[in-house]
This record gives structure tokens, C-alpha cells and sequence, in this order.
């Protein structure tokens, strides 16, 4: 088997981020640069896969650019869009609220003037199989941050590092 050169490596991601970025304009009208660093986090939503310490940490980067933008705060700015992607059990409540407050930071990082550039986040919905073969192969790093000794068998990570072409 030949081994693909970082070139190749690096051609094909850019092609497969292309490819994602064009599928969720299309699909969700959601404009996404292909050249920033696409985070991401997708799986089921619940409390231990800690997609709300995720959250704030997105409110973290946004406060951090606020500064930076008003002069206040000096850092190189890294232009991310963050992808969190997942369902929530029918009655799992808390899971529900957690894909709500995505969803309103989503609003308003999205929607500021002076962060948009910089930073997006993108709650992709109704998160499933087809969904990952078009994500996994785009993103340039993957959120594994499961609260220690929670996770069954803890394989999720292992999609991130096979795939090279999706």
C-alpha cells in the first residue's frame, strides 16, 4: 500500500472541507469557511460527553476576540468554526437545553460584526451516519473530552484518525 504524501494529505483535506462547507450552505444555508480550522464535536448529547464545557469554551474564544478586536487583550486570532453535532433523547431534558444554549451562542457569535470572521459555531442537527462520512474526513481537530471512565468503549476518536478521504 503506498503511503499518501502531506501534500496529498493536505490536498485532500482541503477538498473535503470544501466539500462540507458547500454541503451545509446548500443543505442549511449556512455559509462556512472552508480555510479556517474546522473544531469539532459530534456525537450523542449528554451530560458526560460535556458538550456544555465545549459551550464555554466557545463563549471563552468570543470574549477573548471581543478583547482583541477592542484593543484590550493581543493574540494571534486562528479563524474557527466550531461544528457541534448530536441528538438528544426524546425525554432527556437537560440534553435538550444544552442543544438550546448551542444554539443561542451560535446566535449571537454569528451574528456580531466584529467576531464573525473569526469565529462561527454551527449546531448541526439530527447528527447520524451519512452526516459523519461528510464531517469526519473535514475536520482538523476532533473534541474528545468525555468526563474520565464514562465512555463504553471510547472508539469514537478512532474515526478521526483513519479517515483521510471522504
Amino acid at each position: 500500500m503506498r503511503r499518501m504524501s502531506l501534500i496529498e494529505e493536505d490536498c485532500n483535506k482541503r477538498n473535503n472541507k470544501r466539500k462540507f462547507a458547500s454541503y451545509v450552505e446548500k443543505t442549511f444555508g449556512f455559509p462556512i469557511d472552508p480555510s479556517s480550522l474546522f473544531d469539532v464535536q459530534v456525537k450523542r448529547i449528554h451530560e458526560y460527553k460535556r458538550q456544555l464545557l465545549n459551550c464555554l469554551h466557545i463563549i471563552t474564544l468570543y470574549n477573548r476576540l471581543k478583547r482583541v478586536k477592542a484593543g484590550i487583550e493581543d493574540y494571534t486570532v486562528v479563524p474557527r468554526t466550531v461544528i457541534i453535532g448530536g441528538k438528544a433523547a426524546p425525554g432527556y431534558k437537560i440534553a435538550k437545553l444544552i442543544i438550546k444554549l448551542i444554539c443561542n451562542v451560535a446566535d449571537v457569535v454569528n451574528n456580531d460584526p466584529d467576531t464573525n470572521n473569526d469565529l462561527r459555531v454551527f449546531f448541526l442537527p439530527d447528527y447520524k451516519v451519512s452526516l459523519a462520512e461528510k464531517i469526519v474526513p473535514a475536520a482538523d481537530l476532533s473534541e474528545q473530552i468525555s468526563l474520565a471512565g464514562t465512555e463504553a468503549s471510547g472508539t469514537g476518536n478512532m474515526k478521526f484518525m483513519v479517515v483521510t478521504d471522504g
